[in-house]
């Protein structure tokens, strides 16, 4: 009963899905660019690098601002004239000043412009224009991270899809052979013997053929998560894979030290580094800036005992200049120039570790890319030979020239030479993504 429906879920698997959609390489990689998590925050942090690298924070532009105030004040007051007399001859009264309003309003537009800072602000920018670069940079290596990512994770789903058809040629080669075990020993021409063996090999090849599919399923389920789709999308991948000719390749490396993203990285960093020295030694300079007003006063105020109220309105403009120069700041400046010194020589003895890193990784690279070449040459010729061998064994088996045992090893040999190749071929080419991202060149060829 448990083989019955095992044939049973077997035979469901090899249905065709026709529903699913088409994911070409070159269709997976644009929504990969379009939709992936990580390099959707790549590109968020590229713009905040944009913006902090504008003109608008450079420090190049003059500030405006605008101050405005008002003060009211009520009072009561009792003013008394003691020893002093009316023309009557009597004592002058008391003066009451009840709910006496002043009023004050004011308000004004204030510039300041910095002329010369010491070329503090110059190298300043100049530092955050570095940092915008730095950052592209950043950005086009978290889009090869992520393309070398979906290609493998692509490639992988190819391969297991390559298996599973390998795993259900191989089980109906098995049924078959069930088939004319089952009819040969009804006839009395074999022995139960060789029946069991037959739905043996028959249902190891069904178990098989259950755990590459899941290994299949879950290797789809990793791709929608690369390209951030919902785990449900159902998809075929292309099993075509090409290699990049052989001249085009020795071209692309022959510039690899230019475009390799690791060694731009450095050199981008060493530039940021001696942009700080300038920006540090600025601080041995004066600065001189330019200062402007333009004001409006109004005191409204109310009599008083000797004058009557009054409303004073008035208008101020000045403009002037200041200049400044720290002549000893307790040797802040001076520390700061030194560090930087230092910091920029820290990045150029990076700038050689990472050259002779890149030189080991590229060579490596060279060297992987091409044993798996050779490997793959290798194992296609090793699936002619075991073609060859499975075919002539299949017409010896009918003829009964040779046992089932025999027959199963040469089904078991192609079996496994056809995985391997298909193996070596993704291998190979994920070696020669490898070569293009050291080449600096992985965005730059279609694949």
């Amino acid at each position: 009963m448990r083989l019955i429906t095992l044939f049973i879920f077997s035979n469901l698997i090899f249905i065709p899905l026709f529903g699913q959609q088409p994911l070409s390489k070159e269709e997976a990689l644009e929504i990969a660019l379009e939709k992936n998590f990580g390099i959707q925050v790549s590109r968020n942090n590229l713009e905040i690098s944009e913006n902090n690298s504008s003109i608008l924070n450079s420090g190049f532009l003059p500030t405006i601002s605008l101050s405005g105030g008002t003060n009211y004040t009520s009072s009561s007051a009792e003013i008394e004239f003691p020893g002093q007399v009316s023309e009557d001859g009597s004592q002058r009264p008391n003066l009451n000043l009840d709910n006496q309003e002043s009023q004050r309003y004011n308000g004004g537009v204030n510039l300041n412009y910095t002329l010369f800072d010491g070329l503090g602000r110059k190298f300043t920018y100049k530092k955050l224009r570095e940092q915008y670069a730095l950052s592209e940079l950043q950005l086009r290596e978290t889009i090869e991270f992520t393309v070398i990512q979906l290609y493998s994770v692509y490639f992988n789903v190819a391969q297991l899809t390559e298996s599973k058809s390998i795993f259900m040629q191989a089980l109906e080669v098995s049924k078959e052979r069930q088939l004319r075990a089952e009819s040969a020993f009804k006839f009395g021409q074999s022995n139960k013997l060789s029946v069991l063996n037959a739905q043996v090999d028959v249902t190891n090849d069904s178990i098989s053929l259950l755990e590459v599919s899941q290994q299949l399923d879950n290797a789809k389920r990793d791709l929608n998560l690369l390209l951030s789709q919902s785990m449900d999308t159902q998809f075929a991948v292309s099993t075509q894979v090409e290699f990049v000719s052989e001249i085009a390749l020795e071209e692309l490396l022959s510039k690899a030290t230019e475009n390799n993203v690791s060694l731009l990285k450095q050199k981008q960093n060493t530039q940021i580094n001696s942009y700080d020295i300038k920006v540090s030694q600025s601080g041995y300079l004066p600065t001189v800036g330019l200062v402007g007003s333009y004001g409006w006063n109004l005191n409204k105020s109310p009599a008083s005992a000797f004058f009557p109220g009054s409303n004073n309105n008035s208008f101020s403009m000045s403009f002037g200049a200041n200049l400044s120069w720290n002549l000893f700041d307790g040797g802040r400046s001076m520390t700061q120039v030194q560090n930087a010194k230092i910091a920029l020589e820290n990045q150029k003895i990076l700038t050689e570790e990472t050259q002779l890193t890149f030189d080991r990784d590229l060579s490596n690279a060279l060297q992987s890319f091409n044993n798996a070449k050779q490997i793959f040459s290798i194992q296609e010729k090793q699936v002619e030979t075991g073609s060859y061998n499975f075919e002539r064994s299949q017409a010896q088996y009918n003829l009964g020239s040779i046992t089932a045992i025999e027959f199963r090893q040469a089904q078991i040999n192609l079996r496994n030479a056809q995985n391997q190749r298909t193996l070596a071929k993704y291998q190979a080419k994920l070696a020669e993504l490898q070569v293009l991202q050291l080449s600096g060149q992985l965005l730059n060829i279609s694949l």
